[in-house]
């Protein structure tokens, strides 16, 4: 199978345990919905427009598979759709952010368009943010840096909400799984992207294997008494997942420990668990301007060089060959949007019931 998957045909139709659905419906819906539950129109679209996007590059754990845990965060007041972000600490370079509980779709969003902005007249600049949801695909935000000529990092950690990964050699969840992106700028088709947990997978990605009726791969989670497991069902019975590294775990432990002292202790809120609950994601981004290193038109043909250096080299046995950073995702996306996203029907089921629940079936083509 090649390593850029197939979704299906068609704008809709059954496949298996899947319906394929064309983005910009799905967008539609996710949209309706989250207005509905009382988003502002145009935070429930970039909600929406992120989660699809999501889909489109193959993370389907931070697609529109999170839309109904939105909603019910909504409901129970963890999330305040409109919040009023605001700068608690700032100078020429820096910024403090206070999410006020806000979308971090919406509030990150706001924190790198500012660190952007800043490091075009100071060339390095960073942001942190605190008291916000969850953002999403993280790469959406070290992305507007590099399409601005710069290079865009950005780290996230789940602030004081409950914990997913335990650390190396522990059984209990202590850590977040604490993602890591870096985008930089270049003349190439795809994004030259890195985007990767400091664990094993996203969080997300077990809760779509039971949503899909999955089995996943041993060396991904554990159970509650710490023995390794291939049931997804076990990591909310209070299992953990596993850090980056396997063997040598110790390795994405130890970054995803350094993702939570950037993300959680720099803005504040602290480590551990608060026993609300209440999600309150950390984020901490910086971005480099390219040219006040050299020359960026110099610069992103280099790293377009470098690129197709390192897909020139053999491929290994059994391999599809070199893909840079990135472009699988560039080319999974393509191929989405032209032949539809695979949702499944337990993720289209809840979003069906909430159309029913809010008079939208009809409208939106879910009754």
């Amino acid at each position: 199978m090649s390593p850029i998957e197939n979704s299906g045909l068609g704008p809709l139709h059954k496949e298996g345990r899947f319906l394929v659905v064309k983005a910009d419906r799905l967008t539609r819906i996710c949209a309706a919905l989250l207005q509905a539950a009382g988003t502002p129109e145009d935070e429930a679209q970039a909600v929406a427009t992120g989660c699809v996007n999501a889909n489109l590059a193959g993370h389907d754990s931070h697609g529109v598979i999170a839309i109904p845990t939105y909603i019910d965060a909504i409901k129970a007041g963890h999330i305040v759709p409109g919040a009023e972000w605001t700068i608690v600490q700032e100078s020429p370079t820096t910024a403090v952010i206070d999410g006020q509980w806000g979308f971090g779709f919406h509030v990150s969003s706001k924190a790198m368009a500012l660190a952007v902005q800043k490091a075009k007249s100071a060339n390095v600049a960073a942001c942190t943010v605190f008291r916000q949801s969850h953002l999403g695909r993280l790469a959406a935000y070290p992305l507007m840096a590099a399409n601005a000529g710069m290079i865009g990092l950005a780290a996230a950690d789940s602030g004081r909400s409950p914990k997913y990964v335990a650390p190396f050699g522990g059984r209990e969840a202590r850590l977040g799984t604490n993602p890591i992106s870096i985008a930089v700028p270049s003349d190439l088709e795809a994004p030259f992207l890195l985007d990767m947990a400091t664990s094993v997978v996203a969080a997300g990605k077990i809760q779509l294997a039971v949503a899909r009726d999955e089995e996943i791969p041993s060396g991904w989670i554990i159970d509650a008494a710490g023995r390794p497991t291939t049931d997804p069902r076990e990591y909310r019975k209070g299992g953990a997942l596993l850090p980056l590294g396997g063997t040598q775990g110790y390795k994405g432990s130890g970054l995803a420990a350094m993702v939570e002292v950037l993300c959680s202790l720099l803005p504040g809120p602290g480590f551990g668990v608060e026993p609300s609950g209440r999600h309150n994601f950390g984020c901490f981004m910086a971005v480099f301007n390219v040219a006040a290193f050299r020359p960026l038109d110099q610069f992103k043909k280099e790293v377009t060089d470098f690129a197709h250096y390192l897909k020139t080299t053999p491929p290994s046995e059994g391999s599809y060959g070199v893909f840079y950073p990135g472009e699988i995702g560039y080319l999974r996306e393509q191929e989405r949007r032209a032949n539809g996203i695979e949702i499944e029907d337990a993720t289209w089921e809840k979003l069906r019931a909430l159309a029913r629940d809010y008079g939208l079936a009809g409208e939106l083509d879910l009754a």
